[in-house]
């Protein structure tokens, strides 16, 4: 598992490793029953503490997407899919409706927008 930290983000960094695993859980990197690495070995991995990624597996755990084994540490549960990618759609849609509400305030014409989305698209 590949996992990026990017300290100046601005967005915490327990909710940079839950956002990294969620994808690769969606996408079907990971699947049922795999095995995540265990908190000190990612901690040591990303040179972090050991705090943040107990509270990024924690709240993973709460959303049923991860399971602990006394002993034997974090597994990928069985989540349900097709709802995650649904309330990952909807959040790009409430982004990209915000988005929208900016290019007519700035006065961006639908063909300027479209424009725009394709090139960043391609980009």
């Amino acid at each position: 598992m590949n996992i990026k930290v990017l300290t100046k983000s601005g967005l915490p960094i327990y909710e940079q490793i839950e956002r990294q695993i969620k994808d690769t859980i969606v996408s079907g990197e990971l699947k049922e029953n795999d095995a995540l690495p265990s908190i000190r070995a990612l901690a040591a991995d990303l040179k972090i503490s050991v705090i943040t990624i107990k509270r990024a597996y924690e709240d993973l755990e709460k959303e049923g997407m991860i399971y602990s084994v006394q002993g034997k540490g974090f597994f990928v549960d069985n989540p349900d899919l097709q709802y995650m990618k649904e309330k990952k759609t909807l959040g790009l849609e409430e982004r990209l409706s915000e988005w929208v509400s900016g290019a007519k305030e700035s006065g961006m014409s639908l063909e300027e927008a479209t424009d725009m989305l394709t090139i960043l698209w391609e980009g």
